[in-house]
């Protein structure tokens, strides 16, 4: 499975981004694709997860009401539409997918950066 992200940038305080991330390869076998980000001297944490079967849903604490996972299987395309940013979070965001419910997220997109300024 390849993982393509896109849609990060510069945006204010406030404002709004969409981010994409488009899947290729053994797309069927996917389970669950996720977003992940990573701010300059933190670790990696997780945002936002979507089942490819049945759209279920799960978010961190500190998006949910702003941020919403979504998929459009027919595209192979989950999007994370990210409403009332903060600076806090800028960060190099990540999409990924894991093949079953008890494995890990063993396939990563190359990030696209996000930076909102205040």
């Amino acid at each position: 499975v390849q993982l393509q992200a896109c849609g990060g940038g510069l945006v204010q305080a406030g404002g709004s981004l969409r981010l994409s991330c488009t899947a290729s390869g053994r797309t069927f076998s996917i389970y669950a694709m996720g977003w992940f980000r990573q701010a300059p001297g933190k670790k990696r944490e997780f945002v936002a997860a979507i089942m490819r079967i049945g759209g279920g849903t799960s978010y961190a604490d500190s998006v949910k009401g702003r941020f919403t996972v979504s998929r459009d299987n027919a595209k192979n395309t989950v999007y994370l539409q990210m409403n009332s940013l903060k600076p806090e979070d800028t960060a190099v965001y990540y999409c990924a997918a894991r093949m079953a419910p008890i494995t890990a997220y063993d396939y990563w997109g190359q990030g696209t950066e996000v930076t909102v300024s205040s």
